[in-house]
């Protein structure tokens, strides 16, 4: 889902060789960067594109891993990702003699090479997401390694700053990238969105202009050109799976007048429909249903009832106005 390309071609140096397939050192470079920026990522719900990070370091001459997450960061939100934090990450460095010492922030490179420590720290401006030390002595103690943190927090915190000035959140995505939108039904729905032989699939698919992938577990993924056009596949998705609520109100069609005056069915929502009872059609006494309602006729229905089989029973008359009573005459 999230891959980081470091590239350290040897002009970035000032030198002149071949450019060949990534080196132990670019490898684990980039792996580094990735890390750093892996604890920001927005979760797959909430952004489920692929994302590539290519790091091209033109010149080095200090922590071009810690530069390639700052970096990283500040593309990702360009493009329009919703990271949750900003990241930026500064090389830390060593000078050792005896028992004093001296810990460098943002060592360049003849410090890397002359010193005694490159560790790397990277992180938010809550916490650390990513360390790597490397050190040319046996070891060191507690109090460089707390200074050290110290003053990498610090500088991480002064490079955030600068950060957030520039970019201060992701940006609107580009006009030319597909639109993604993710949603999760019940399994027991799947069935239903692709219809029988994949009839509904097809046609919500050719109607909207889009594409749509079911996964087991009910995750569904909409791909489109435009937000509209995913907006709309994913309405029509919510209409397919959505059940009848009793006590609410529809707007219906009439799809079947029912033999022996029984009633009329009518479709609530696609795939949605129940039972108008003829005493349920209006306060007067009606004879014949089809004297007020045809096939394909709008109407506004209430949910009364759902049984045990999932059939629903619906009602005109509940939203109408009872006619007043006249009053009777006095009894002598």
């Amino acid at each position: 889902r999230f891959m980081l390309h470091y590239n350290f071609p040897p002009y970035s140096t000032g030198e002149v060789g071949r450019m060949g397939a990534p080196k132990r050192r670019e490898i684990g470079h980039g792996r580094l960067a990735k890390r750093a920026l892996l604890a920001v990522l927005p979760e797959v719900e909430d952004f489920s594109y692929t994302m590539r990070v290519v790091s091209e370091i033109t010149e080095s001459n200090g922590s071009s891993s810690m530069a390639s997450v700052c970096a990283g960061c500040l593309s990702l939100l360009n493009a329009g990702v919703p990271l949750k934090s900003h990241v930026a990450g500064i090389a830390m460095g060593l000078i050792l003699d005896g028992n004093k010492f001296a810990v460098l922030t943002d060592i360049l490179g003849d410090e890397d090479h002359l010193g005694d420590m490159d560790f790397k720290v990277a992180g938010t401006t809550t916490g650390v997401t990513a360390l790597q030390m490397d050190i040319k002595i046996q070891g060191i103690t507690k109090e460089i390694m707390q200074i050290a943190l110290a003053q990498a927090k610090e500088a991480r915190l002064n490079i955030l700053g600068q950060m957030q000035e520039a970019v201060k959140g992701p940006q609107e995505l580009s006009a030319h990238a597909p639109r993604l939108f993710t949603m999760k039904i019940h399994q027991d729905k799947i069935r239903d969105v692709i219809g029988k032989g994949g009839e509904t699939i097809r046609t919500l698919t050719a109607e909207t202009g889009t594409e749509i992938n079911i996964a087991e577990d009910g995750t569904i993924t909409i791909a489109a050109s435009t937000s509209e056009a995913g907006e709309a596949a994913k309405r029509r998705i919510e209409e397919i799976t959505a059940e009848v609520e009793v006590g609410k109100v529809y707007d219906g069609t009439v799809i079947k007048i029912l033999d022996n005056n029984v009633g009329a069915i009518v479709s609530v929502m696609p795939g949605k429909d129940g039972l108008v009872h003829i005493s349920q059609i209006s306060h007067d006494r009606v004879k014949n249903v089809s004297d007020y309602l045809q096939i394909g006729q709008q109407v506004k229905v209430k949910a009364l009832e759902i049984d045990d089989r999932g059939r629903v029973r619906l009602s005109i008359k509940a939203l109408l106005e009872k006619a007043p009573q006249e009053p009777k005459p006095a009894e002598n």
